[in-house]
């Protein structure tokens, strides 16, 4: 217990430097929580915390241009060299490069962002500018480093001015996503960002209320645990909610280590 206290502590240090805390805010610790006020009952209503992910239609399409040719990808290599040659998505002849994934192909841990930006154009590799570098950072600190996880995002290309992928794209793209997940088989699928969580599970919601819980992800017969997070880049332009991002980073350490 006291091992996993202060691995907890050494892990949280390691978040605060990430972040660029370089100062305490006081000369002794001090027990905020003891200082809150009990809180109001919570109405009769309100549904309580459920243990187990929710489960939920993906609807991620898998029928399309690219449909039939993704079905007959056996790896993830023969899945790029796919993509490499697909035509029917206009991202494609704007990007300079193909990025369709980096990390280790057979991670536990699979994470989808939205689309890559400048950098990923340049280098053809997804998340490593510096909401990748943030996102490195932030791995780093519950232990796990690039190969150990896989990353991806929506589209393999780079949409003009970094602005966001038309839902066109989105689809084009899709039916590889989805064959990219089911080749990959992860224990824990983490969604990067509202779009990327949209345009996987199809629900409504705003990545604020997603963030933080369990869904279910249908793949291949079988259900993956996925968890919606904040994007790197918004934590870069609202650090006040990294905080948040620390704790949906505490649930996929916990959900990976009773794996």
């Amino acid at each position: 217990m006291a091992t996993s206290r202060v691995n907890e502590a050494q892990a949280l240090l390691l978040w605060y430097a990430a972040m660029g805390v370089d100062e305490a805010i006081g000369e002794a610790p001090v027990d905020c929580f003891a200082a809150v006020v009990e809180p109001s009952p919570a109405p009769a209503s309100q549904v309580k915390g459920i243990a187990r992910p929710l489960p939920v239609s993906a609807p991620l399409l898998k029928t399309g241009p690219g449909s039939a040719a993704a079905r007959n990808a056996a790896t993830l290599a023969e899945l790029e060299a796919l993509v490499a040659a697909f035509e029917g998505c206009a991202l494609k002849r704007t990007a300079k490069s193909l990025c369709f994934a980096r990390g280790r192909e057979d991670a536990r841990i699979m994470l989808i962002g939205e689309a890559p930006g400048r950098d990923e154009d340049l280098k053809g590799k997804p998340f490593v500018g510096r909401a990748g570098q943030l996102l490195d950072r932030m791995l780093a600190a519950i232990g796990l480093s690039e190969n150990q996880v896989y990353i991806t995002n929506t589209v393999y290309w780079r949409p003009p001015g970094n602005r966001t992928p038309t839902p066109e794209e989105v689809e084009a793209c899709a039916p590889f996503l989805a064959r990219q997940i089911e080749l990959l088989d992860p224990q824990v699928l983490v969604l990067l960002g509202g779009a990327a969580a949209k345009n996987i599970l199809g629900m409504a919601e705003g990545i604020m209320r997603l963030r933080g819980k369990w869904l279910n992800y249908a793949c291949a017969g079988r259900d993956i645990a996925t968890l919606p997070t904040l994007h790197p880049a918004f934590l870069l332009r609202n650090p006040e909610h990294k905080r948040l991002a620390w704790r949906d980073l505490l649930l996929v350490k916990e959900r990976l280590e009773q794996q």
